[in-house]
Parts: C-alpha cells; sequence; structure tokens
C-alpha cells in the first residue's frame, strides 16, 4: 500500500486527529474538517520530509470540498500508528 493510501486509510476509518495548530490555521484560512478530508482524498503527496525526529512528514495538495480552493495538508503517522495532521493551509 503506498503513503498516500495509508493516509486516506486512516482519514476514511476516522484513525486522525489534529493538532491545536492545525485547527487554528483551517479556522483562519475559513476551512473546515470536511475540506481537510477532501483534500486527502483528492490530493497526491508532493513532498516528504524525514527529517524530523518524530518522523517522516508527509506534505499533500488536493481541493477543499468546494473543488476549486487548493489545500495543503501537513502530517505524520504516529507511534499509534494513526495519522496526525499538523497543519491545514488553503494554498494562495
Amino acid at each position: 500500500m503506498s503513503d498516500i493510501d495509508r493516509i486516506r486509510e486512516s482519514i476514511r476509518q476516522g484513525q486522525y486527529d489534529m493538532t491545536m495548530h492545525a485547527m487554528e490555521e483551517m479556522a483562519e484560512d475559513f476551512l473546515d474538517i470536511i475540506d481537510v478530508e477532501n483534500a486527502v482524498f483528492t490530493g497526491q503527496i508532493v513532498r516528504t520530509e524525514k527529517d524530523d525526529p518524530r518522523g517522516t512528514k508527509y506534505i499533500i495538495e488536493g481541493f477543499a470540498k468546494n473543488g476549486v480552493t487548493p489545500v495543503g495538508v501537513v502530517g505524520r503517522f504516529t507511534a499509534k500508528a494513526s495519522y496526525l495532521v499538523i497543519t491545514i493551509y488553503a494554498i494562495t
């Protein structure tokens, strides 16, 4: 299973969490949880960052639920094998 498939499966099964920072950024950009989920389901991993001791970060770019607004979602898998969304942003 590819990394994007693993991430999508975590989202589908509700096995993910969001940092407070992610929720604040989501609110600042007028996004909601459906936008985040849609971005993961419609997007692709555009970059991985392996230099963080807490684990590989995946940068996904997809679209909000309106199908127009590009959204970036950054996250990583945790020790519990769930997915942690670190930050979310509208791509301008």
